[in-house]
């Protein structure tokens, strides 16, 4: 559960004067610390991931009603100082990515969207990095848009590996965490030190494409209860809050 400091400094946050950082609503994550970090290679065995709970993806926020057997998707998140750590397991009944250029209408092959706020501030964060929102690509490329906005390779940001074990793909992710002064192109950028007690914004989505033009269903962790349900690229407040704790 939450400390009781932490759920005070969410609850005010949300009183606060003008409107609120996030919606109503949102979910409250924990993140065990992993004294030894989970090797990201899609097997998902490591001693780590047994004191972390399950989460499911299972919001439709685009697309008709689907089964089961078309998709499901939970995840776990643990961390070490220097990264946050998240696995995720899906069935998916077929994998498509028609777009070869990483660049090119990468939301609308199958991917998987990892959303960070490193500050749990909320917000816009269309064209700036106050959170960012990584497009996970079949060949494990990381998207997002730029201050240029312009489609950007922040791959080198998350080690990212997935395989497949019968029906289910299990995909494991590293990510270096970054702050709202991230400046793009520049070789000064630090990834920030992780410690207990923090509190950041995290959101995690799948685009499902089964062969079309176009994605055909758009499915995520966070209720999305007024305004387009798709908006999470642009406004961190939809994020749900996730804090670093101490592992049992």
């Amino acid at each position: 559960m939450f400390s009781r400091a932490t759920l005070l400094v969410l609850s005010m946050a949300a009183g606060a004067v003008g409107a609120a950082p996030h919606l109503d609503g949102r979910s409250l994550y924990e993140a065990p610390f992993a004294a030894a970090a989970p090797v990201t290679d899609g097997i998902a065995d490591d001693p780590a991931w047994g004191k972390a709970q399950w989460r499911d993806i299972n919001y439709r926020w685009l697309g008709p009603e689907y089964a089961d057997t078309d998709f499901s998707g939970r995840f776990k998140v643990v961390w070490t100082e220097d990264r946050l750590h998240i696995v995720v397991e899906i069935v998916d009944d077929i994998l498509f990515d028609s777009h070869r250029d990483p660049l090119v209408q990468y939301w609308d092959d199958d991917c998987l969207e990892i959303f960070l706020d490193e500050d749990y501030s909320g917000g816009n964060h269309q064209h700036n990095h106050n959170a960012f929102a990584y497009h996970m690509s079949l060949d494990n490329r990381a998207i997002d848009i730029g201050t240029n906005g312009e489609a950007q390779d922040y791959s080198h940001h998350v080690e990212s590996r997935w395989r497949q074990h019968g029906e289910m793909i299990v995909w494991e992710l590293a990510i270096d965490i970054y702050d709202s002064n991230y400046v793009d192109g520049s070789p000064d950028n630090v990834p920030v030190k992780l410690q207990l007690g923090k509190v950041m914004g995290l959101m995690i989505a799948y685009c499902d494409n089964d062969g079309s033009e176009l994605r055909e269903n758009f499915v995520g962790s966070e209720s999305v209860p007024s305004g387009p349900k798709d908006r999470g690229w642009i406004d961190a407040g939809l994020f749900g809050a996730l804090e670093l704790v101490e592992s049992d």
